[in-house]
């Protein structure tokens, strides 16, 4: 069986450091927001190029934060309008919702899977006030577009790059094209941890002081809460471990690009449609994304002849039960990718020969 993702391997590489960095923080006696987590920041500030980052408990807060703090800060107010993409996952819309804002959802392009941006400004009216672009599997958002659209109706950009560590164009880099940006280092990322984590990287130095309270229970000072805060710190094993992996992401993001190049080469069968992607590294392939008309008895064949398969996501975030209000809207393509998205194995440690019988399953697939 080739596995959609060996965690197990992936991190094996890291496993004498690992150790020798737990050991290091079990005898240092500090657990929490420690010097393990600063120096986290500092750094993977400078590797989105961003002034500052804010280490947090996970994916999800980091987005949710960035709204409130921007509330405390008079810029969003509760009932204000929120453009996020109808092909994403959940979280990009439970953030916006659990910060009392509104998701105005906008129809994704089929060939990046992204958002529209051709979509945005009819979408815009006198209640929005923020954009969520979502750099979806990877796929750096065509952020110079939605930054001219954001100017000329005065919007504030935040980037979900969940998906998107070390995606960057000629032009920019996720974590340092918008006014603030949210990560995840679930374990399955391209930079995962081995639990829950995440950053916000932004410019804005107020911004990440009045962040740096409210992950704390609002406190700028011990037992001192001048916010109403949360409880969403970064843990400090999951910092120090990180620290170590981020000097190699660049190069596993490489070899998972040169895998999609191949994938992208050598899938011939007309009944898989291939991703749409630019190769100067804007591109990430945290998946790698085929479209078949036939998906479900795609995955089936594939599983048959023992490759794992994975569908990212089955429903949008528009159908989903969570969201009753918001059921009988139709956006064509998002729920068309819904349909016949298929994320193929693409892990930095799959040899070319596992990748050359993948390929040549996926070409002798008939439906």
């Amino acid at each position: 069986m080739i596995p959609f993702l060996d965690l197990k391997a992936l991190n094996a590489r890291y496993d004498k450091a690992f150790k020798e960095k737990f050991a290091d923080f079990l005898a240092s006696g500090w657990y929490i927001l420690g010097k393990e987590v600063a120096s986290f920041e500092q750094e993977f500030a400078h590797f989105c190029q961003a002034k500052y980052a804010v280490g947090v408990a996970n994916g999800l807060d980091a987005i949710r934060l960035l709204f409130e703090a921007y509330k405390m800060q008079g810029k969003l107010q509760v009932g204000d309008e929120v453009l996020v993409p109808a092909n994403t996952y959940i979280a990009s819309v439970l953030a916006i919702s659990q910060a009392g804002l509104k998701p105005v959802f906008v129809d994704a392009n089929l060939a990046t899977m992204n958002i529209d941006v051709s979509a945005i400004e009819v979408a815009i009216t006198p209640k929005t006030k923020a954009i969520l672009v979502v750099h979806l599997y990877g796929q750096l958002v065509a952020m110079d577009t939605v930054q001219a659209i954001a100017q000329q109706y005065n919007l504030l950009v935040i980037e979900d790059a969940a998906q998107a560590h070390g995606a960057k164009s000629n032009d920019y880099q996720a974590g340092s094209c918008a006014d603030a940006a949210a990560f995840s280092f679930y374990p399955t990322k391209n930079l995962g941890a081995l639990a829950d984590g995440g950053i916000i990287t932004s410019n804005d130095k107020g911004l990440v002081t009045l962040l740096k309270a409210l992950r704390n229970y609002g406190q700028e000072e011990k037992y001192i809460a001048k916010y109403q805060g949360f409880n969403s710190r970064l843990d400090e094993v999951q910092a120090a471990l990180l620290r170590i992996k981020l000097p190699y992401l660049n190069a596993d993001n490489a070899k998972r690009l040169a895998l999609a190049k191949r994938y992208s080469k050598g899938i011939t069968n007309t009944l898989i449609t291939t991703p749409t992607f630019a190769t100067d590294g804007s591109h990430i392939f945290h998946q790698y994304v085929v479209r078949s008309k036939h998906r479900d008895a795609l995955q089936d064949y594939l599983l048959k002849n023992d490759i794992q398969t994975i569908v990212h996501y089955p429903v949008p975030p528009h159908k989903q039960i969570a969201y009753p209000t918001y059921n009988a809207l139709h956006f064509p393509v998002a729920e068309q990718l819904a349909q016949e998205v298929l994320s193929l194995p693409i892990s930095p440690l799959l040899t070319e020969e596992e990748q050359n019988y993948i390929i040549a399953v996926l070409n002798n697939f008939k439906n």
